[in-house]
């Protein structure tokens, strides 16, 4: 009834937040696996009929789809496990169609921010995600329609990407009851992803809830003043900012 007004300007209006929202709120609240296989072909259906409002300009829906998908890859049930799987290979599939079969971009980033995210928010990486990763990298050798392109190629990149950040997650699982071993591992981390500032971010948000949960609120702050410099000098090289890291010289000379 209102796919006009859910197109207009690509997609990216407030209606579509709103319809998106609601499906969202359908993989928030706890529901069976009966009703969550229909929430799967609703999403899927939802991808399929608007792909701009996920694939081009802001990557607020993006980031949120993969968030909630990736939270069912870890779900109980083995059915839901499996439909989840499903949608998140049909998504980056839809992501690699939307690009010209030139990448996956986008889809990509999100679901490693995603994961990042999941990681400090609710302990994903145990053998239950493990086995959807494995379910995603079949659908990738059988889908024969792609058999010619790079996309199974790229689904196995990120798989071996998320493998890796959950190795070292893994080895924070050790020293859990080590604050400060704990935030180092966090800080190198968060230096790996020196060249990909949103996933940089990421990490540093995820080591200053880990200090403010310990009471260390000044080194809390430093994670947040490390944030905004970020961000700073990435509006000065848009050239919306004049001053860059900088501007935050005079808090902190770590800033550097």
């Amino acid at each position: 009834t209102f796919q006009r007004l859910l197109q207009q300007s690509d997609c990216q209006n407030a209606l579509m937040k709103k319809v998106f929202d609601t499906h969202m709120l359908f993989l928030q609240i706890n529901q069976s696996a009966a009703a969550l296989k229909h929430v799967f072909a609703a999403l899927r259906l939802f991808v399929g009929k608007f792909p701009s409002a996920f694939f081009q300009g802001q990557a607020d829906l993006c980031g949120s789809l993969c968030y909630e998908i990736l939270k069912c890859c870890n779900h109980r049930s083995c059915s839901t496990q499996t439909e989840a799987s499903a949608l998140l290979y049909f998504f980056m599939r839809k992501n690699f169609e939307f690009n010209k079969q030139k990448s996956i971009v986008r889809s990509h980033l999100q679901l490693i921010k995603a994961v990042s995210q999941l990681i400090a928010d609710a302990g994903i990486g145990g053998s239950r995600f493990q086995h959807s990763l494995a379910i995603i990298n079949n659908f990738a050798n059988g889908d024969k329609q792609m058999k010619n392109v790079n996309f199974p190629a790229e689904v196995k990149d990120l798989t071996k990407r998320i493998r890796t950040v959950l190795m070292a997650t893994a080895q924070m699982k050790e020293h859990e009851k080590d604050p400060e071993m704990l935030v180092d591992l966090q800080y190198s981390l968060a230096n790996s992803y020196a060249s990909t500032p949103e996933l940089r971010r990421t990490w540093l948000e995820s080591m200053a809830k880990i200090h403010a949960r310990n009471g260390d609120l000044s080194e809390a702050a430093m994670c947040y003043i490390h944030i905004a410099a970020l961000i700073a000098e990435y509006l000065k090289r848009k050239g919306l900012f004049s001053m860059g890291w900088p501007a935050f010289l005079s808090i902190t000379p770590n800033i550097k």
